[in-house]
């Protein structure tokens, strides 16, 4: 992987990397360089990562709703600001398991913000017309504009897990898209893009409660699909292929950071946590005051 001194961004490195001994270090993926992957050779392994885990809880549930709502509300103002500054554009990329919570994630952490500068991509099967053209012509169009953030729920990173997993592509093909989107993300990065990515990472048992709680209630049969039954039996190919691209794609200007998603409040308190704490680390200011507003008073 390319070193940090290959990535000059518009912005402070603070913004999506974490500092040294916070909470954050311990779930950021550490941007590898060839043949270091990590202080043992090795990277480290995603089920040596607690998905139950709460490194931001207050300690209980009712304390995180209130942190939480507490949040919410900064970020409204933060994204106000954050629009009227201009400067950056903000990308979001939350990528998971069926049932990981990209959904419910986006409302509880946005449930504040204006729908003029937060916007939501639903990413799904590429169409016939998308499949026309490369895997990532479709999204370079959807990524944010100036002062816009970005939800992806789901990305291109898909095309990673899903043509790995059934033997679509071929390792060498893997690689190169690796490569590929590295290079696509740096583009965004050094053209002003502030891109978090968050692996909502859930448990085996976690994720078969979650399928079954969609199967008792009649009101959440329109999310379950028999088709997750089938990707379920893939659930360690899976883990494999996200633990790969993790370490492959975990650059300087677009880290992954693994978010413990058993708990669906705590999911949502971290996630708005490092949004808020990358849109402060930003500097984010107003424009210059027209002059010609000095003095003037409206009849």
């Amino acid at each position: 992987m390319p070193s940090p001194s290959d990535a000059p961004l518009p912005f402070p490195a603070a913004a999506i990397r974490a500092t040294r001994g916070s909470r954050w270090q311990d779930w950021q993926i550490e941007p590898q360089t060839p043949g270091k992957n990590g202080k043992n050779g090795r990277p480290k392994a995603l089920d040596a990562l607690d998905t139950g885990a709460k490194p931001y809880s207050g300690g209980n549930k009712a304390t995180d709703r209130a942190a939480l709502d507490v949040l919410t509300q900064e970020l409204d103002v933060l994204q106000n600001l954050f629009f009227a500054d201009g400067r950056y554009k903000l990308l979001l990329v939350l990528q998971g398991t069926d049932t990981s919570g990209k959904d419910g994630t986006v409302r509880g952490v946005f449930e504040r913000t204006s729908p003029l500068g937060v916007h939501t991509v639903g990413w799904k099967a590429p169409t016939e017309a998308e499949r026309d053209h490369d895997y990532l012509w479709r999204i370079h169009q959807k990524v944010p504009g100036a002062g816009e953030i970005m939800v992806f729920n789901r990305s291109h990173y898909e095309d990673v897990l899903v043509p790995v997993v059934n033997g679509w592509i071929t390792p060498e093909q893997t690689r190169q898209r690796y490569r590929q989107i590295n290079d696509f993300e740096r583009l965004l990065a050094e053209t002003g893009t502030v891109i978090l990515k968050c692996m909502l990472h859930i448990g085996f048992e976690e994720q078969r409660q979650r399928l079954q709680d969609r199967v008792d209630d009649p009101t959440k049969h329109w999310k379950f699909s028999l088709g997750d039954l089938e990707v379920r039996k893939q659930w360690g190919d899976y883990q494999q292929a996200y633990e790969s691209l993790l370490h492959e794609t975990s650059t300087p200007w677009a880290p992954w950071t693994v978010v413990p998603a058993d708990s669906k409040t705590h999911r949502n308190l971290m996630i708005a946590t490092l949004v808020r704490d990358t849109l402060k680390a930003l500097d984010l200011r107003y424009p210059p005051e027209d002059p010609a507003l000095a003095g003037l008073r409206i009849q």
